[in-house]
């Protein structure tokens, strides 16, 4: 099954990751960008190896991170690439790299000359890279899309903290997910919500998330992870009626295209849909 949650974890706080891991989230992104001073990056590679070489020495839990990179314009962009490419030498796998500000298939290609065959998380973060979402999810070797909700926001100068929210979120969110699913991607990843002790927020995002159909999340604090995965769960009554639907049609025989359930037809999207709610049941 595909990750659910991605918790963040400064690259300049090795110490944050075991916790981060043991926190009960799918993946965990060691952050080389927004969250490492400038002057923290070298340091912050540096102490991520170490830790990383620790956990491959021990576990297989370095499969489970991802590692965000400082974007290709940036002047860090050149040692982080320097710096995976002494975790593929040292034997250490990861699970991807995010790559922030994609804006181009040409920033995807780019990036996988530096970075061989490791699964790409294109972080789109502009109008340029919504406008270009189709391509950059096309593009060989991109895994997942991820919307980056706050560096779009300041892009396009939106108050996110308007209710209701701004349109043009709805528009991008909409926009990543059918390109994610016009090119065979499993569902995108939805942005942060920056509140950590309100999780009336949290709820709030995940559910307009979840109408434009993501299957994951950003979180930035351990204690949102149960609730991204409740959300992504459907409850107890939703699986009893996939069960159901898939019995019914187990009972109608091959023959049966079309069979009714309580007073409704159940039709190949709803078989479907019944197959998929199940994939995505705990266990």
């Amino acid at each position: 099954m595909s990750p659910r949650s991605y918790l963040f974890v400064p690259g300049d706080r090795p110490e944050r990751l075991a916790k981060a891991l043991a926190s009960g989230a799918d993946a965990v992104v060691l952050d080389l960008e927004d969250a490492v001073a400038p002057t923290r990056k070298a340091m912050a590679r540096e102490a991520m190896f170490e830790a990383l070489s620790t956990l491959a020495a021990a576990s297989d839990a370095a499969g489970r991170c991802v590692v965000r990179i400082n974007d290709r314009s940036s002047p860090h962009h050149a040692e982080d690439l320097a710096w995976l490419a002494r975790l593929a030498q040292a034997d250490i796998s990861l699970a991807g790299v995010m790559l922030p500000k994609a804006e181009s298939a040409d920033d995807i290609a780019a990036l996988r000359m530096g970075i061989g065959t490791l699964p790409v998380l294109a972080l789109i973060e502009s109008a340029r890279g919504v406008l270009q979402a189709g391509a950059i999810a096309a593009a060989p070797g991109v895994q997942r899309l991820v919307f980056g909700t706050l560096d779009y926001a300041l892009d396009l100068d939106l108050d996110l903290d308007a209710w209701p929210e701004p349109l043009a979120l709805d528009a991008a969110a909409a926009t990543l997910a059918q390109a994610s699913r016009s090119a065979g991607l499993v569902s995108p990843v939805a942005g942060v919500t920056v509140q950590i002790d309100d999780e009336a927020p949290l709820q709030r995002d995940l559910a307009r998330q979840r109408a434009h159909g993501y299957g994951a999340k950003l979180c930035i604090h351990p204690r949102q992870i149960a609730a991204v995965h409740a959300a992504l769960t459907p409850d107890a009554a939703t699986l009893a009626w996939a069960r159901r639907v898939l019995q019914a049609i187990a009972e109608a025989g091959d023959q049966a295209g079309v069979v009714q359930l309580d007073g409704r037809m159940v039709d190949r999207p709803v078989i479907e849909r019944a197959r998929r709610l199940l994939a995505r049941a705990p266990g």
